[in-house]
């Protein structure tokens, strides 16, 4: 009997470290896919593309435990792959909260929670397990960790004055890499307003109100209520301004952003989204909610995947960019990929030179082209933040 029991702890201790190994890429494999075949980019495309800035508002790469400084077997988003695509400036954003069953019409924020079992698997610290304050810190601190480790290829953007700095050294070092963090939802302030101050200091310089369900702040476009700004959600927008801090309006309700552009004095943007006009689904801005964003001088990702673009591939998402470019104005549309965000894309981050040929065949100019794929998010944050 000690004998049998011993043998059954050894297989269960050899399935658990199984797992810790295995399982967070095996998960990854499956969600975060590149679809369809590689295409050829024409030399005018390529050139066009070297020139360019780009810059993409959305990668969720962080909440995978992949070293970024390594070019990866899997998902969509690493240094390499940020360098092939000639990638300047690349917001990596992060989750601390999914719902089981996620879907993009209704989910219960009651409902247990995937990044939990995430955290467990991928050995995060024990604080994680439990604050969604703390998976945000963590997920911070490996985001500076390779920053530290990279030799000065990936940089931590905080302040204007690093915006700058990281444009200048791009002209004789084109191979840098400008990062910036985000936050999927308000959620992990746990209904602190005062933690604010702790994710500012971790380098955050863009909240979203909600992800994927109602929080505390704001209700979500995919919750069960749906609603607008709660009254916590009301001392938010005034309290990321003040600190510089970009009010990301992804996700939120139609609703709460009704009422977080009746508050903004500041511009918002949203990070990745669709648009109706090409896709009309819930998750998608209409034309009047694009000229109000754009009415803050904001900025509007569009993004790769098939629920925001209603294609399989770049064709689709080219055609959402023209949209969002006649209602909205060229300055006020760029890139929010959701790489890595559980979603598949036609490419990954090297191959961004097969938009830009889209784009070229869309009938947009060179100069409209060099604003959308990262002109204007350069401009944002040279101006928005500290």
């Amino acid at each position: 009997m000690r004998r049998t029991l011993l043998v059954l702890l050894v297989i269960l201790a050899l399935a658990a470290a199984a797992s810790f190994a295995v399982g967070p890429g095996l998960v990854e494999s499956r969600l975060n896919r590149v679809r369809g075949p590689a295409r050829t980019v024409s030399p005018a495309a390529q050139a066009l593309h070297r020139r360019l800035l780009v810059a993409d508002m959305h990668a969720d790469s962080l909440l995978w435990g992949r070293d970024l400084l390594k070019r990866g077997t899997r998902g969509q988003v690493d240094l390499p792959r940020l360098r092939e695509g000639n990638v300047g400036l690349q917001a990596f954003t992060v989750v601390t909260k999914t719902p089981r069953g996620l879907n993009v019409n209704r989910n219960d924020a009651r409902a247990f929670d995937d990044i939990t079992a995430l955290a467990l698997i991928q050995r995060w610290p024990r604080a994680t397990w439990t604050s969604l304050t703390a998976r945000a810190l963590y997920q911070a601190a490996r985001l500076r960790a390779m920053a530290e480790r990279s030799g000065g290829g990936l940089v931590l953007l905080r302040s204007r004055a690093d915006v700058a700095a990281l444009l200048e050294r791009r002209r004789q070092e084109p191979q840098v890499v400008g990062a910036w963090l985000g936050l999927e939802g308000a959620h992990a302030l746990e209904g602190d307003l005062s933690r604010l101050d702790a994710l500012h200091a971790a380098g955050y310089r863009m909240i979203g109100l909600a992800h994927f369900f109602d929080n505390e702040w704001s209700g979500s476009a995919h919750g069960l209520a749906k609603g607008g700004l709660t009254p916590l959600g009301r001392q938010l927008v005034p309290a990321l301004e003040s600190r510089h801090m970009l009010l990301d309006l992804a996700h939120a309700s139609p609703a709460a952003i009704d009422d977080a552009l009746a508050l903004a004095r500041r511009p918002v943007v949203v990070s990745h989204t669709g648009v109706k006009g090409t896709c009309d689904n819930v998750r998608n801005l209409s034309d009047d909610q694009l000229r109000r964003i754009a009415a803050t001088g904001g900025v509007i990702g569009i993004g790769f995947w098939e629920t925001a673009v209603c294609g399989p591939d770049e064709r689709a998402i080219a055609a959402a960019i023209g949209h969002a470019v006649r209602v909205a104005g060229v300055d006020h549309v760029g890139l929010g990929s959701d790489f890595d965000g559980a979603v598949s894309t036609p490419f990954d981050a090297s191959g961004l030179p097969r938009l830009t040929q889209a784009l070229l065949q869309a009938g947009l100019s060179a100069d409209e082209i060099a604003k959308v794929m990262g002109g204007n998010v350069a401009r944002l944050l040279s101006e928005q933040l500290e």
